[in-house]
């Protein structure tokens, strides 16, 4: 990460510190909190419990068939509400909750207090105020409700709040708590109902627990009509009154409006797209009234949800980035991060729903946010790794450039198990070559000249190998030592390689002008003399722990430098194997005869590259050449020709002369 550059590495920190951030805080940053806020919703609806009947709740509710009959739409008639109340009273209701705002006179008003007043059910009358509630009471209102609630001082009627909170449009949490203020409706009502302080979930801002019915049809809390209630004919009636009675007692008890356009919210169910949620306008937006009833609910099953340690959510955060940052720093192929991206994907999303159906509060736990956190730490360490690798892969070409050619050296670095410690049996194309007399020169001039002269010298041989697809293995002194078909092999090598082999001996030539030209008092140099032979080698990296070397090894190696040595005895400056020529495609080569090299068994037909020699000419010397094992006689005779007509030619000249000196294998063997 280093290599990557001090900018580079401010830059990926910056990025880090943001994805940390948006891993952490995506629920109120403005472009993520609607996508946690889905998320949590469908979590809530896809994990709710599904429940029968809740019985311990009973909602009495306004109806727009109430209203109908009523001809009076708002403010809710009071002279109603005074007799349901009288009639409800005597039967044993836990506590009373009324979510309406008594905000404005009504001519009922008086028979409304009277009837709370001599309530013997503790009542929690709903209330509201400006400072909390602007939007649904004024200035005036607010007047006339505190003189209502005024006149109800010394009874079992007590104020309580029917604030609903709807953060982002939905009732998805409790409201906040307001130093001061007047206790929620549902606490209220367990407190008056006698519940322990614990079960009102005293301190609790948390997500509201709301549930399925079981059934599509049969809602979870039971819902009467207010005008039943009201009905004092009815509710004399002994049957209708015991069956009443039946359902209030020990219930607490919810009397609001359940009108179409009134007091209704959203809820985490109200946008989804299901038969449970769709079967009616009444579930898309319950009324308020429904909301204080699931929150009863989950007082009285002690259902407070804990909530995520603010501590915890930031290990996640860094959880996140850190196994981001891990993930873009591997060094694996694509496919292997398909199961790694997999398990930290189900991490991520997972992890929400995982803690939700444990009973947790994930309201404000994050999961879009480590995603897009995820993948911007990601992208910032890849990056940065990659600008990191683009200058290692820059060194290595540069490195393995002096080695090899472009394109090999591009396949190793992409393929570096091309490059594993060890060795394995290859064929290949080897050249040596070697500088004549530069040895007994380096004797002769300074120190800084000589170093100067070969470096020169290797420098201009070692292009020509690489320039010709060739692997650079070692310099010995002023030889050079190269060879094709490996690492990799191509179908051109040994074209590549003869041609090399011929180049080597031109650029020697080239060198030889250049340092007469330089300075005439240096001592001439020698001719460049190259030898090429094909053949099996054991090519790889040899050397220990601390240094190791690309390198080739067995008897190809050994018999190109025998054939390097051998131009000096054949007065010649390139000669191949037939091993070597016989797999190229040049139609330059000519036989020049067969000859046992020291140090190896089996005699060597020698070819040399001569692409100026005449074809006709070559075709008589290859006549000559084969003739020497069966007709000597004949062969020196085409030789004598040949080396008439070729007078400056040595190489021809040596050959004629060996041709009279064959062994019983008709080979020549070299001193």
């Amino acid at each position: 990460m280093r290599e990557a550059g001090p900018q580079r590495l401010a830059l990926t920190g910056l990025l880090l510190v943001l994805a940390l951030l948006l891993a952490r805080f995506s629920w109120v940053l403005p472009f993520t909190d609607n996508a946690e806020r889905a998320l949590f919703d469908w979590r809530s609806y896809v994990l709710a419990e599904q429940v029968e009947r809740d019985e311990r709740i009973q909602i009495i509710a306004y109806t727009d068939n109430t209203l109908i009959q009523l001809r009076k739409r708002s403010p809710l008639d009071r002279g109603m509400l005074a007799r349901a109340l009288r009639n409800i009273d005597g039967m044993g209701a836990r506590a009373i909750g009324i979510d309406m705002l008594f905000d404005q006179p009504q001519d009922e008003d008086d028979d409304l207090i009277a009837t709370l007043r001599s309530m013997q059910t503790p009542v929690s009358v709903g209330y509201a105020q400006t400072d909390i509630n602007a939007l649904d009471i004024q200035f005036e209102q607010q007047q006339f409700l505190d003189s209502f609630m005024a006149r109800l001082e010394g009874s079992n009627a007590r104020p309580a709040s029917v604030t609903l909170s709807e953060r982002g449009g939905v009732t998805r949490t409790w409201p906040e708590l307001v130093p001061g203020g007047v206790p929620l409706l549902g606490r209220s009502m367990l407190a008056s109902a006698g519940e322990p302080e614990t079960s009102t979930f005293p301190g609790y801002e948390g997500a509201i627990r709301y549930r399925k019915p079981a059934l599509v049809e049969v809602p979870i809390f039971p819902t009467s009509s207010i005008e039943f209630f009201a009905d004092d004919e009815l509710m004399a009636i002994p049957a209708v009154r015991a069956e009443a009675e039946i359902a209030i007692r020990d219930a607490y008890v919810l009397i609001g409006g359940d009108i179409l356009d009134y007091d209704r919210a959203l809820t985490p169910f109200s946008g989804i797209d299901d038969d449970a949620v769709a079967g009616g306008a009444r579930n898309v937006r319950p009324p308020g009234i429904e909301i204080h009833a699931h929150k009863i609910a989950q007082m009285l099953d002690g259902a407070r949800l804990p909530q995520v340690s603010s501590a915890y959510l930031w290990a996640f955060a860094f959880l996140t980035v850190i196994a981001a940052a891990l993930t873009g720093l591997l060094e694996a192929r694509s496919w292997r991060f398909v199961p790694l991206l997999v398990v930290q994907l189900a991490l991520f999303l997972g992890l929400p729903f995982v803690l939700h159906w444990q009973g947790m509060d994930t309201y404000g736990f994050p999961a879009i946010g480590p995603v897009l956190g995820w993948v911007l730490a990601f992208v910032a360490v890849t990056s940065a790794a990659r600008a990191a690798g683009a200058v290692q892969r820059r060194f290595a070409q540069g490195a393995l450039g002096k080695y090899l050619p472009a394109s090999i050296a591009q396949e190793i670095i992409d393929k570096p198990e091309l490059l594993q410690l060890g060795g394995a049996k290859r064929e290949i194309y080897v050249i040596f070559s070697d500088l004549e007399g530069f040895t007994k020169m380096s004797h002769a001039i300074p120190p800084e000249m000589v170093a100067k002269l070969l470096n020169r010298y290797l420098e201009m041989l070692s292009q020509v190998v690489l320039d010709h697809g060739g692997i650079l293995d070692k310099f010995v002194g002023d030889a050079v030592v190269a060879f094709w078909g490996a690492p990799i092999s191509r179908p051109d090598d040994a074209d590549n390689a003869a041609r090399a082999g011929y180049a080597l001996w031109q650029a020697g030539e080239a060198f030889r002008a250049e340092v007469a030209a330089m300075d005439p008092d240096l001592p001439k140099i020698g001719k460049t003399r190259v030898g090429m032979h094909f053949g099996e080698a054991v090519v790889g990296n040899f050397g220990g722990e601390n240094r190791i070397q690309y390198t080739a090894l067995g008897d190809s190696m050994n018999t190109a430098a025998r054939l390097e040595a051998a131009n000096k005895a054949l007065d010649s400056s390139v000669m191949a194997s037939a091993e070597f020529a016989s797999r190229t495609t040049l139609d330059w080569w000519r036989p020049m005869g067969r000859v046992s090299l020291r140090g190896r068994a089996k005699p060597v037909d020698l070819f040399e590259p001569a692409p100026d020699f005449p074809a006709d000419e070559r075709a008589l010397l290859a006549q000559a050449v084969q003739l020497s094992s069966s007709d000597p006689a004949q062969a020196v005779a085409i030789m004598a020709g040949l080396v008439e007509r070729n007078a400056a030619d040595k190489a021809l000249e040596n050959l004629l002369v060996r041709m009279q000196a064959l062994n019983e294998e008709g080979s020549y063997v070299l001193g």
